[in-house]
């Protein structure tokens, strides 16, 4: 998607983000960047908590790189979100020291909701998955889009 084009490595562990104020999905891929996978949902603390979780989420999976959603409106221009995760995105790199790419989020908590309601989890189960599952849709849709890039060309 658009914004600034960042090398993330094209093979190792990538995390995908889907930034919230309270909560933060989280999914990651396996090494090869084939399948992505939920992981948790991250509820946001002090700085030094947030900063700790995502030093130790680095470390325990070995992540190489995130990917975080860029909310847009449907006509693909930026809104207050989007600078919000723009800013979450700076402070993830500033903190782990690794490359962060941005992707469209477009509908991704919408075609989570509806995984989860095709699931029969119960509405408790399914408010405390849905923002992994929306991050496991945005990591997916990037390393699908990036199979089609030229090494190097990853945004």
């Amino acid at each position: 998607m658009s914004g600034e084009a960042v090398a993330v490595p094209r093979e190792g562990r990538l995390a995908g983000i889907d930034y919230g104020h309270v909560r933060v999905g989280i999914s990651i891929c396996d090494p090869l960047q084939i399948v992505a996978s939920p992981y948790e949902v991250y509820p946001r603390g002090d700085d030094v908590a947030d900063r700790r979780r995502f030093l130790r989420l680095v470390e325990e999976e070995k992540i190489v790189g995130f990917v975080v959603g860029l909310p847009v409106h449907t006509d693909g221009q930026e809104s207050v979100k989007s600078l919000e995760a723009r800013e979450f995105a700076k402070w993830l790199a500033e903190v782990t020291a690794l490359p962060v790419a941005f992707h469209d989020e477009r509908f991704s908590s919408k075609e989570a909701k509806r995984h989860l309601n095709d699931a029969k989890l119960t509405k408790r189960k399914r408010k405390q998955r849905v923002d992994m599952v929306a991050a496991q849709i945005i990591l997916a849709s990037f390393l699908e889009s990036s199979r089609n890039q030229a090494p190097g060309a990853l945004q």
